[in-house]
């Protein structure tokens, strides 16, 4: 065992001195020879755990056992690749390979000799003298897995290493790695890849760990057991993908009664809303409603087809859910019968229905126009309900709440906002 994470937790303090839980009961353990993979959606503590694990902060409960010692300070043999690589723009692209070398000390010969060698690993030789402005995205992210591979880590950190790069670079680049590590060429012993893109996870790792939002935690882990390479066309693989679609689209609330399924979202004043917008919300209607799919569709196809990933899609699907346009359960959507309507509509009279649901279903939005409605001026600020959300969630979710809810009710013509006063009006521009 490289790793032993046992009954982590992770809280951070709020403006208001109150504990915002983002970890809650991780347990997790990496084996010499795996690919374990972290797949969640953004806000599900991933990234917090990953700099856990880097000892870049301290988790609040619980322990983390490396090779043996508990973790307490950045420990040796363990590095990290980030979703951008960082590089010093002043600095060749060997230099900024030496770098970690440099620090630990090491004879100059023997970080030349590592650093090069790194660079050939990752299919690099002939840039050693270029700056990273001469690079493509693709190039310098190589540059990032060569700084991080040339110290010999025993565990490498990714944190969404492939996201930042357009689809064929991050698919070319994804293969590489895999190549390297399955002909045993990469001086790692084992890796943890934090990623939302459920058939990265799928065609990468050996174990996948499934967070849950709101606060973080494992809500299943899933063996992939298809040998390398894999196809993405692979029936078992596009059973496997199906199947991590359908655990995170199935919502399992805990009540006094035990534990029930819940496919409409809690939709009161303090839901954290999601950055969407009322043209991503209609191309998905569209989408949806359009031959061949006819209204109803596995999530899978259709983020294949749209060319969106989880973080992508799930936020729009499950707006739409909020809204009663749509019905996300067991890894499909199924547009309701308001949701098919909405697709023939005209403009107008899609301006109408959806400010009716908006009205009725988000608690919010129909809050804002109540008071609005309520007030004399009819005017109200961006600060009587931005201290309102904040009983209920961290002060940067309240703020995107509040402009998901500007966008959409402009769309609905239900309120005006006017950025410059940050005052919420009936008035109409």
């Amino acid at each position: 065992m490289l790793l032993d994470i046992h009954e982590i937790h992770k809280s951070f303090r709020k403006p208001d001195g109150s504990e915002l839980l983002v970890l809650d009961g991780i347990n997790l353990a990496v084996n010499k020879g795996e690919i374990i993979g972290l797949l969640g959606r953004s806000g599900s503590g991933k990234s917090t755990l990953l700099r856990l694990i880097a000892g870049l902060a301290p988790p609040s409960a619980g322990s983390i056992i490396y090779l043996g010692n508990e973790v307490t300070a950045p420990p040796p043999g363990v590095a990290m690749v980030f979703q951008n690589p960082a590089l010093f723009p002043w600095l060749t692209v060997l230099e900024n390979v030496q770098l970690g070398l440099e620090a630990l000390g090491l004879p100059i010969n023997e970080v030349r000799q590592r650093a090069i060698k790194a660079i050939d690993l990752i299919g690099l030789d002939g840039f050693e003298s270029a700056y990273p402005r001469e690079l493509s995205g693709g190039m310098r992210q190589r540059v990032g897995f060569a700084r991080a591979l040339v110290v010999h880590p025993n565990i490498l950190l990714m944190d969404e290493p492939f996201s930042a790069l357009d689809v064929l670079t991050a698919e070319t680049l994804r293969t590489d790695f895999l190549d390297l590590w399955s002909e045993g060429q990469l001086p790692i012993k084992g890796v943890i890849l934090v990623t939302h893109n459920i058939e990265e996870a799928v065609l990468m790792c050996d174990r996948i760990f499934i967070f849950g939002s709101n606060p973080g935690r494992i809500i299943n882990e899933i063996k992939v057991e298809l040998p390398h390479p894999r196809a993405r066309l692979d029936p078992t693989f596009r059973d496997l993908v199906e199947r991590i679609y359908v655990e995170m689209t199935t919502r399992v609330v805990s009540t006094s009664a035990g534990k029930r399924t819940e496919y409409f979202p809690g939709t009161g004043i303090g839901t954290i809303l999601p950055s969407v917008t009322s043209n991503s919300l209609s191309g998905l209607i569209e989408a949806v409603a359009a031959p061949p799919y006819n209204g109803e569709v596995d999530l899978p196809v259709i983020a294949s087809s749209l060319l969106m990933e989880i973080d992508d899609l799930f936020p729009v699907a499950e707006t739409l859910q909020m809204l009663r346009f749509a019905e996300v359960a067991g890894g499909d959507i199924k547009l309701t019968t308001e949701g098919l309507q909405f697709a023939e509509f005209n403009t107008d009279q899609r301006k109408r229905l959806f400010a009716w649901h908006l009205l009725t279903y988000v608690a919010l939005a129909a809050h804002i126009r109540r008071v609005l409605d309520e007030r004399p001026t009819h005017r109200a600020p961006w600060s009587r309900f931005s201290s309102e959300l904040e009983d209920y969630m961290p002060q940067t979710a309240a703020e995107r709440t509040l402009r998901t809810i500007i966008t959409l009710g402009r769309y609905a013509e239900i309120f005006s906002y006017d950025d410059k006063k940050h005052i919420f009006s009936l008035d109409n521009p």
